[in-house]
């Protein structure tokens, strides 16, 4: 139990620059004490005491604004950044080292019994305000951007945006998307079609510095190449003279 809890810290702390002591994780974060929750919750499900652990998720809920219900299955290192207006259903299931920002919804199309809810693999981040429906996949090391729709299934590494979702698959936008990524905001998506001017400006930014960093490191495996052609030369015109005398000899 121990140790998950301080996995459950370190993983704060690996996503959130925000997060200055342990202290301050295990008293002031919702998403923290959520999860932590939930664990508890998870257990009564499955010991078949189905309205304890129902009340317990409904106290949860009342504490930190995160609405879990206590049959869904969650991985460890598993982040819930602010965490507002999050909602993961009965059937959902959420892979190891996944990010959940505030407002995302795992929810369900159907009525019947049965799977009904999203599958997100590991290292999966999903953005503010995207809704996942449905009993579908989303695959390992995905990223959902804010507000997406998404409805059928993402294979694993790839990124979808809009609503409804769609796989980015332009090279330039998955450049962005990268770049974004090192940036920290990736998750909040800069797909072409956002029609908002800041968003518009964003992305070109994203573009600019891109394209800088793509030259940059162009120059500099240059640079490396002359370098080590000059080392060579070098070598060579100092070993010259011995190999003459080696010869004349």
């Amino acid at each position: 139990m121990f140790a998950r809890i301080r996995e459950d810290i370190a993983s704060v702390f690996d996503r959130d620059p925000a997060a200055r002591n342990a202290w301050e994780v295990l008293t002031c974060y919702p998403g923290f004490h959520a999860l932590l929750i939930h664990r508890l919750a998870h257990k009564l499900w499955n010991a078949k005491l189905r309205w304890l652990a129902r009340f317990l998720s409904h106290v949860s809920r009342f504490l930190t604004g995160i609405e879990i219900h206590p049959g869904a299955k969650i991985g460890r290192r598993v982040f819930i950044d602010h965490g507002m207006g999050v909602v993961i259903g009965e059937t959902a299931e959420i892979g190891d080292d996944t990010t959940l920002y505030h407002g995302v919804t795992l929810g369900g199309t159907s009525w019947n019994k049965g799977k009904r809810h999203p599958t997100l693999g590991k290292n999966v981040v999903v953005g503010a305000g995207a809704k996942i429906l449905g009993p579908i996949t989303v695959g390992d090391g995905a990223k959902i951007g804010s507000n997406a729709v998404v409805v059928k299934d993402v294979p694993p590494g790839a990124t979808a945006v809009g609503i409804p979702a769609r796989i980015i698959e332009d090279q330039r936008e998955q450049l962005r998307e990268a770049h974004a990524a090192k940036l920290g905001f990736s998750a909040y998506g800069l797909s072409k079609d956002i029609d908002d001017p800041v968003a518009q400006a964003i992305r070109g930014l994203t573009d600019h510095t891109a394209e800088l960093e793509r030259r940059i490191e162009t120059l500099m495996r240059e640079l490396e190449q002359l370098r080590a052609n000059e080392d060579a030369r070098t070598v060579a015109e100092r070993f010259d003279p011995m190999l003459r005398k080696v010869v004349d000899k």
